[in-house]
């Protein structure tokens, strides 16, 4: 068991945000009042991933008043996982919590993370009891991606837990080792591994704008996913292609000895065929795809592109 310390610690919490003006001013006083006097010096690293609706100016002029409130500006949209990367990286405490702007999961949380984290626990993920503002099928693809991702990788996955977690300064280390472009942080903060615990809680409806993971996004990062932690898509596409060719040599075999018994017979089925044709065009141009994502996965890594490029940082020291 990981022994448990009293010492107070300083405490990062990095907030990707991209278009969140309305509820920007909630979480900060939430944030605020959830942290203070709980024995943890903090700071709050809020990540603009390209916003263009004033919120990088609410930010900034909150930096201004509140020594504890930074930013990062982004030089473009680098994307959600990106940006907690940045913030990541610049973090400065002991542990690091990362939550989204959002208000979806609840400040008054992260004292819970924190007491464990004192307990000794080097990640601490948040886990999902109930989802409010979801719809009925975002919630059924996320419990069927959860399950799968598991299934599919070598590392204990946690069920139901997105990035809302706090990690320690060791965990912060190593993940600035990584630097791979398709990200799923969650995945990594797992699979770097360390001592790991959940805390369960639930999750409210947005406070204010629209969702940024729209169902078609969710599975985007579901894919990605999957893709950067495990090669099971190309096992499948190998299980598919010996599956089909099996089908295929027994229907060979059925006409064969169809007309050895009666020369004369005529063997219909040209309906059947053309499914059957089209069946495997559809499966060969799948099966190319997602070869050529991890293809194109693999073009993507070899440029060794930095992951992000900043635009202006407020707050940290030798800030422009």
């Amino acid at each position: 068991m990981p022994s448990s310390s009293t010492t107070k610690r300083n405490l990062s919490v990095v907030v990707p945000f991209l278009n969140e003006k309305d509820n920007l001013p909630v979480l900060y006083q939430r944030l605020t009042g959830a942290l203070a006097g709980k024995g943890e010096d903090f700071e709050i690293i809020f990540v603009d991933d390209g916003s263009s609706d004033g919120s990088t100016e609410w930010v900034a002029a909150k930096a201004q008043e509140d020594r504890r409130v930074k930013l990062i500006k982004l030089s473009r949209n680098f994307g959600h996982q990106i940006a907690i990367t940045a913030g990541l990286d610049y973090a400065d405490g002991d542990a690091a919590v990362i939550i989204d702007a959002d208000l979806q999961d609840p400040p008054e949380v992260i004292p819970q993370l924190a007491a464990k984290w004192r307990e000794g626990f080097e990640v601490v993920y948040a886990v999902r009891e109930q989802r409010a503002g979801e719809t009925w099928l975002k919630k059924l693809l996320a419990s069927f991606f959860y399950r799968i991702f598991r299934w599919m990788v070598d590392f204990n996955a946690p069920l139901n837990a997105g990035d809302f977690r706090l990690v320690d300064r060791k965990v912060i280390e190593a993940l600035k080792q990584v630097r791979e472009r398709h990200r799923f942080m969650r995945g990594l903060t797992s699979w770097v591994g360390f001592t790991q615990c959940a805390v369960t809680y639930k999750r409210e409806a947005r406070l204010s704008g629209t969702t940024k993971y729209p169902v078609w996004k969710s599975l985007v990062l579901a894919w990605d996913a999957m893709t950067s932690f495990s090669s099971s898509p190309l096992t499948w596409v190998t299980v598919s292609g010996i599956v089909i060719a099996l089908l295929g040599a027994l229907e060979a075999a059925t006409v064969v000895i169809t007309k050895l018994r009666n020369p004369s017979a005529s063997v219909p089925g040209w309906a059947t065929i053309m499914v059957a044709v089209l069946l495997l065009g559809g499966i060969q141009l799948i099966s190319l795809g997602i070869i050529g994502q991890y293809i194109g996965r693999i073009f993507d890594e070899s440029k060794k592109r930095p992951l992000y490029f900043v635009g202006e940082t407020i707050g940290f020291t030798g800030s422009e």
